[in-house]
């Protein structure tokens, strides 16, 4: 497996002062310990480069008790990241990465949480290759309700298009899901939430239309659903959940690329993630879409795949690792 610090390395926390996420007992190289335990040093790699790779994952409640919704897809997901930014030695199996995320939802009782697997480059050296640093290994979970609140279901989330590109392919390795990548998707969000808006829409270099901060973009127009077509996005789990959902009740689905102008004339646009679910969006950039409120298609959509995520539709149960 991983390799644990030694004793001799400065630690970042005060192992008596509890942060505001309460995640409990935290998977830590190997072992479950409590969330004060789960420390690293200050000299460690990721901290300073951004050479860590993470999942966000989902476990939601169904009549066999909690239900992780599919793990298998994000643990390959993760593993792949991981080989993108050259972490060779010391990554979990497949199964390792399972049994750990299981163990760490049973050991906090949790029917229902967001789950944070993460591997990181370690504090053996601080050049910029990491060749000779260990590869670690947490999962965490936490409570995590609606990410941009029930409002922004209810009505709709309110964007604006960032000043921010989403990193050219050749520039960062945008398939995978790595640290460093996301002072990206943190700086369109803060100029976003400093504006007034719940989130940002990120465009590509070439000014179409790539995703959220966090999120992959639908387009719903005269009855047809358009998932925005990967380009420099990540591959959306939650994407591909959608997409075949909806293939599933029947809707017609054509991957498109979008002009941000394309977004402000569509009947319907929402966005999808881990995080967000299916979240409606009402406007962007101070333009209403559709009706200017959250779309009656987005709504049955959201509707549809919390059926899935919570057991309800038995055609998708082979997606849930139920905790049992």
């Amino acid at each position: 497996m991983t390799v644990i610090p030694s004793e001799g390395d400065v630690f970042m926390a005060d192992a008596t002062a509890r942060p505001g996420i309460d995640a409990g007992m935290i998977w830590f190289n190997g072992r479950l310990v409590p969330q004060e335990e789960a420390t690293v040093s200050v000299l460690t790699h990721a901290m300073h480069y951004g050479t860590s790779v993470f999942e966000g994952i989902r476990a939601y409640p169904t009549e066999r008790g909690a239900a992780i919704f599919r793990l298998p897809e994000h643990n390959r997901r993760l593993q792949d990241s991981a080989k993108i930014l050259g972490m060779r030695s010391g990554i979990p199996s497949l199964e390792e990465m399972h049994e750990a995320i299981v163990a760490t939802v049973k050991a906090n009782e949790r029917t229902a949480c967001y789950i944070r697997p993460l591997l990181w480059f370690g504090p053996e050296a601080l050049g910029i290759n990491p060749g000779g640093n260990s590869v670690q290994f947490m999962v965490a979970t936490w409570p995590w309700g609606t990410y941009l609140g029930e409002d922004a279901v209810r009505k709709g989330a309110r964007l604006i298009t960032s000043s921010w590109r989403r990193s050219p392919a050749d520039v960062m390795p945008t398939k995978a899901k790595a640290g460093g990548n996301y002072v990206n998707s943190v700086l369109a969000n803060q100029e976003a939430r400093d504006l007034g808006y719940d989130e940002a829409l990120l465009l590509d270099e070439s000014g179409f239309v790539a995703e959220g901060a966090g999120e992959n973009i639908f387009i719903v127009r005269d009855g047809v659903l358009y998932p925005i077509s990967h380009s420099v996005n990540l591959r959306g789990i939650t994407r591909d959940s959608v997409v075949r959902i909806a293939e599933a009740h029947g809707v017609t689905v054509r991957e498109t690329m979008a002009t941000r102008d394309e977004l402000y004339t569509a009947d319907e646009v929402f966005m999808v993630g881990s995080a967000a679910e299916v979240t409606p969006i009402a406007e962007i950039d101070r333009r209403p879409i559709g009706a200017g409120e959250a779309g009656p298609f987005a709504l049955q959509m959201r509707a549809w795949y919390l059926d899935v995520v919570h057991g309800r539709d038995e055609r998708f149960h082979d997606w849930l690792t139920f905790v049992e």
